[in-house]
């Protein structure tokens, strides 16, 4: 997901929150930018801040929405009035957030809005014995709790959405860890096989050399 915030410190503190929640977040300081990042990656969520510098966030909503652009857009303000709510959700916003907010009321809305994207995923995802709830963030094979790190959990979730088709440690970088993360890293490979010796036998994730990772 992309957060756009120019309040740097808020910034940050939304995407660590929200990575800490197994989500790979880009951050955007004005609108300019979220654009030109909207325009290379495709995010799920967009967690716009209405009041921006230079571009505001009306129109970086409206050129979201005119580009077609997949993303579900939750918009944040320090207004709360009923008319800047009608105003953002007119210009094509999908929700609407007053600051300040409760960061526990940010998390389930943003993970309602992706359940709503055109890649919207089932709230709970299963294969053979497998079963990840995206609600309560648990996991369990053949009924016992499997016991998972974030970045696993992450990894599983986006693996089980893939329906048995192979997923690339590329795109495993994008969706789990987020734009700062080292392409030359041996973090999906690492992560893959912690994943696997917890998921235990028989094995469930297959390497499929010079394509990546399939359930």
């Amino acid at each position: 997901m992309l957060v756009v915030e120019d309040e740097e410190l808020l910034a940050d503190a939304i995407a660590r929150g929200l990575r800490r929640e197994a989500m790979a977040v880009d951050l955007a300081h004005d609108g300019h930018d979220a654009l030109g990042k909207v325009e290379v990656n495709d995010y799920d969520v967009v967690v716009l801040d209405r009041d921006l510098p230079g571009m505001h966030g009306d129109d970086v909503c409206r050129h979201l929405v005119a580009r077609g652009a997949p993303a579900r857009i939750l918009m944040l303000t320090a207004a709360s009035e009923i008319g800047d709510l009608v105003t953002g959700l007119s210009l094509g916003a999908d929700d609407y957030l007053g600051k300040p907010f409760s960061f526990a009321e940010l998390v389930a809305r943003v993970r309602a809005l992706a359940r709503r994207s055109p890649v919207a995923q089932p709230p709970i995802l299963r294969r053979a014995d497998v079963e990840l709830d995206t609600a309560r963030r648990t996991v369990t094979r053949g009924g016992a709790v499997v016991d998972l790190g974030r970045r696993e959990f992450a990894v599983l979730e986006v693996l089980l959405g893939a329906g048995g088709t192979v997923v690339s440690a590329e795109e495993l970088l994008e969706k789990v860890w987020d734009e700062h993360a080292d392409p030359f890293s041996n973090a999906v490979r690492v992560t893959i096989a912690r994943l696997r010796r917890k998921l235990g036998d028989p094995p469930l994730i297959d390497t499929v050399i010079g394509g990546g990772y399939r359930l």
